[in-house]
């Protein structure tokens, strides 16, 4: 069964295998919402807030889709758009939340499950610094053998980091959602070798004022603390002489001149 509304608290770990090896870990929290009682949860501590200025806050517009549809009907269209046919079960959201008026995610999980309580797809919504958006469905027709784990395989379709090129894939490994979870993706090269990989692993505290409040103490500037270390270890990638790769949109096509008739 999924976990009630919360908070998780843990790590994140970057690693980085060619061409030259590169990682680092640092602590953080995300919020784990029932997007169908959205306004309540975010109205029942002093810290947080629904569609409104607060330390701590949820903003409709800070996901995919018309913010004048509520989470679910996106949720259904964007499934619809995809092909993807999902239950009337609960969804819970993954998501790093607006601080003090500040948000950035680079990657939030919705985990659609079953009326009887069972996973059945999940959603990653892939967000970059160039103001890009993209979602993967993880579903059984990308799903692969695993036994206790979901992992899924799909081709990567947006420039993120300029660390990375376009002909990829991510594979997500994902445990069930529960006291502790993972969410694991690794960036494949051609053949399957890994290029890069990316492992939450989280612990889950109850949402209350308590839990919700030690967290932002801990950590009161979550979005922005994640873009600053986004932008130093592009440095410290720099400087380690790690190959750039330009947006496809910003490459030039090369024209080639027609010779002309004598």
């Amino acid at each position: 069964m999924n976990p009630e509304p919360g908070i998780y608290t843990g790590t994140l770990r970057h690693r980085r295998f060619r061409p030259r090896p590169h990682q680092f870990s640092y602590k953080l929290f995300m919020a784990w919402l029932d997007i169908d009682r959205m306004p309540e949860q975010m109205a029942s501590t002093p810290f947080t807030a629904y569609n409104r200025f607060a330390w701590a806050s949820f903003l409709e517009r800070d996901h995919f889709g018309d913010p004048g549809l509520s989470l679910r009907e996106r949720i259904i269209e964007d499934a619809a758009l995809h092909g993807v046919l999902l239950p009337e079960g609960p969804i819970y959201l993954l998501t790093h939340l607006r601080y003090l008026g500040y948000c950035f995610n680079p990657i939030s999980f919705f985990y659609c499950y079953r009326p009887d309580g069972s996973l059945d797809s999940v959603l990653a919504e892939v967000n970059s610094t160039f103001g890009e958006t993209r979602n993967y469905w993880l579903t059984e027709r990308n799903r692969e053998a695993s036994e206790n784990t979901f992992r899924y395989r799909c081709p990567k379709t947006m420039h993120v980091s300029p660390f990375m090129g376009m002909d990829l894939d991510y594979e997500f490994v994902l445990t069930q959602p529960g006291k502790s979870l993972v969410a694991h993706m690794n960036t494949l090269e051609a053949g399957g070798s890994g290029l890069f990989d990316a492992t939450l692993a989280l612990e889950h505290r109850p949402w209350n004022a308590g839990n919700v409040g030690l967290a932002l103490a801990r950590h009161p500037f979550m979005t922005a603390k994640v873009v600053g270390a986004i932008h130093f270890e592009a440095l410290r990638l720099l400087i380690k002489k790690n190959p750039v790769f330009n947006h496809p949109d910003r490459i030039k096509p090369v024209i080639q001149e027609v010779p002309k008739r004598l």
